[in-house]
């Protein structure tokens, strides 16, 4: 735990020195839903995020006059896409590799000016989301309904974070818990609910169950989050919190798990620092607590290029020692053309540093 709050602190000390999806909107001072169709962020962008996408972020982008992008189909359906593939070195494993990691489809269809339909198909994965989301009350409030992926934490796009899954294995040999719940491949089928109190003050509930699980199996998962953003001279401010309570199968086992969580950000006009910490009740064992952290830092050096810095921390089993894995992230985030991105990473490995077990990541991302 000391160890955490130092770690913390660090970070939020090395400000001079960050998932890519908060960290745009917390340098912008904006919200999820100002470039996504999906209020909570994810899948589909909408005109906002097709611009930001195609103008604003990267190096060079197309101006032929007579070559117009456009994501829409028709007036009222539109598509896009997200590509990730990568380069892997491990020490450890002695070897690299390349490896696809996700390749969705999205199709959005505005039913009316309040309610849309959102799908996504990933052809990598064979996975697939599919909701409708009305904004039928009061400030965009809205009702969610479908298969989705709950609102927990912050919602970054590396799910090697330990808060989202952890690496899987594929470049450290971890324990038999690689991280916390919401990792790429977790999608319930349930109900959300999205109050925006003020414009910038949003609070979500979702019940639903795991897409894995068989019919009448287990009890309904239930995720929480409130989050509140703030802009105090000319920092963007963001604070939330987060709880989730599910039943997590373990071969024969059956535990009845909870999560409760932190986060924070703070944004300015070329820098970002984001932060959370999670602690799991029944996670791993009954009757033992995990915990897991992150803290990232990105500062724009140019148009379409960034540094990012990332600290990652999980505690699997506090009941036992030995249990616990750190890691720093260096790299730089390219965006040389329009929807496209080159993510060189070199990964270091705090719990074991005097073995050769680092590692190296060239990560390509393309999207429209």
């Amino acid at each position: 735990m000391k160890r955490i709050i130092l770690s913390l602190a660090f970070g939020f000390f090395f400000i001079a020195e960050i998932t890519a999806l908060p960290r745009f909107a917390l340098r912008q001072g904006d919200r999820c839903i100002d470039c996504h169709v999906n209020p909570t962020g994810g899948i589909v962008r909408n005109e906002n995020g097709f611009y930001f996408g195609k103008n604003v972020m990267s190096l060079i982008s197309p101006r032929e006059k007579d070559f117009a992008l456009s994501p829409a189909i028709t007036e009222n359906l539109s598509i896009g896409f997200d590509y990730r593939t990568q380069f892997l070195y491990s020490q450890e494993k002695d070897r690299s590799d390349f490896q696809d990691m996700s390749g969705s489809i999205y199709l959005n269809a505005s039913v009316s000016e309040k309610i849309d339909v959102v799908t996504r198909y990933d052809f990598v994965q064979s996975i697939w989301e599919g909701y409708a989301v009305a904004r039928i009350f009061p400030n965009n409030s809205y009702i969610k309904a479908g298969s989705f992926v709950p609102y927990y934490g912050i919602r970054i796009d590396d799910h090697t974070a330990y808060t989202k899954g952890g690496d899987f294995g594929l470049l450290f040999s971890l324990g038999r818990i690689q991280g916390l719940l919401y990792n790429p491949f977790y999608i319930e089928t349930g109900v959300e609910l999205g109050a925006y109190f003020t414009d910038n003050v949003l609070m979500t509930a979702s019940v639903g169950k795991p897409k894995s699980g068989a019919l009448f199996s287990g009890d309904p998962a239930f995720t929480m989050r409130l989050e509140a953003g703030k802009e105090i001279g000319g920092v963007n401010l963001l604070l939330g919190a987060s709880y989730a309570a599910f039943e997590r199968k373990i071969l024969s086992s059956s535990l009845r798990s909870r999560m409760y969580g932190g986060f924070a950000g703070l944004g300015l006009k070329y820098f970002s620092l984001i932060g959370e910490y999670d602690i799991a009740k029944d996670y791993a064992a009954e009757e033992t607590g995990s915990r897991a952290a992150m803290v990232e830092a990105s500062y724009k050096i140019y148009v379409g290029v960034d540094a990012v810095v990332r600290y990652d921390y999980f505690d699997y089993d506090d009941s036992t020692p030995d249990n616990e894995f750190e890691h720093i992230i260096l790299g730089f985030e390219f965006f040389p053309y329009s929807f496209v991105e080159v993510r060189p990473q070199y990964r270091i490995n705090l719990e074991s540093a005097g073995n050769k077990n680092n590692a190296f990541v060239l990560q390509f991302h393309f999207w429209y």
